[in-house]
């Protein structure tokens, strides 16, 4: 770990000269929201306990705010940006900023849903503030495709931050907290306010915290094949998952023997069950005939 100038880190002012220099505006299409404060950022590179000897991986790295906080925690940090502009300008403010840094930084000009692979060694965690009109799918996928990711600190929307950590029964807990637990334990780590972005969001910001499971969901049915089930439950939230669950299993009356062969209450709705519940009832989907019952293998998928 190295030890870095108090002004190595991104001020306001800092934030907004780069921009102007590159041009560059935030985008509402993309979810631009761009930390200004040094201390914000230095607060997640804790609550994301980043060590010493992690390799993180970052999405939206933006102008790079969070970026150098990390490498001043971090072995090493691959940012993975989409934007152009931002892309190409990223390494040289981490070679100005923290030169004896800039070897332990990589950057992935990319898509992150496109993503399959990441240069240097396999990354260990996950530290992002997320675009909002993406933040769930772009986390399942990167949980999905890269297995070595133990911790993950995200910032995102304060209701997209309480729809992940949510548990059976609360009334938001829907298809991002079931997926989200399939790989990981989830909970809620903070709250980040308005006035360290730029421009300031209309809305809340949260932190949550996703370790990755010492053990995989116990089931003989594949992933695939509990999210399509979860998939189905929620399409349909208000309904029993006797009737929520027909199309999934062919009919009513074959859901209902499949709920029933799994230990749960037809009556039930989705939002009562356990991802572990719904891969019992995953295992107990009846053969449709002539058809593939493996279903959809999106990690992304949301509501």
């Amino acid at each position: 770990m190295s030890t870095t100038e108090p002004d190595a880190l991104l001020g306001p002012a800092d934030i907004r000269e780069l921009a102007a220099t590159l041009g560059v505006r935030p985008t509402k299409q993309r979810g631009q929201n761009f930390v200004i404060d040094a201390n914000t950022v230095r607060r997640i590179v804790r609550t994301a306990e980043v060590r010493p000897d992690d390799v993180v991986v970052e999405v939206g790295p933006g102008l790079g705010s969070l970026t150098l906080a990390l490498l001043e925690a971090a072995d090493r940090v691959v940012a993975v940006e989409i934007d152009d502009v931002l892309a190409g300008a990223l390494p040289a403010t981490v070679a100005a900023r923290m030169p004896e840094r800039a070897d332990r930084f990589a950057l992935v000009h990319s898509d992150a849903m496109q993503v399959r692979e990441l240069p240097g060694p396999p990354p260990t965690a996950l530290v992002a503030n997320l675009p909002y009109n993406v933040a769930v799918p772009v986390l399942l996928t990167m949980l999905d495709r890269f297995p070595t990711i133990e911790r993950t600190l995200v910032m995102v929307q304060a209701e997209v931050a309480d729809r992940l950590a949510a548990r059976p029964g609360n009334k938001v807990y829907g298809v991002p907290s079931v997926k989200a637990n399939w790989y990981t334990d989830v909970k809620r780590a903070g709250s980040i306010g308005r006035k360290v972005f730029w421009p300031a969001p209309n809305v809340d910001s949260g932190l949550v915290s996703l370790v990755r499971r010492a053990e995989p969901v116990a089931t003989t049915a594949s992933k695939a094949e509990v999210f399509a089930v979860v998939d189905a439950a929620f399409a349909q939230r208000r309904k029993t998952l006797r009737a929520a669950l027909s199309g999934w299993a062919g009919s009513a009356p074959a859901a209902e023997a499949a709920l029933v062969a799994a230990g749960i209450s037809p009556q039930a709705r989705g939002e009562a069950l356990t991802v572990e519940e719904f891969a019992a009832i995953a295992e107990n989907k009846p053969a449709l005939p002539g058809s593939d019952s493996a279903g959809s293998d999106s990690a992304g998928s949301a509501e």
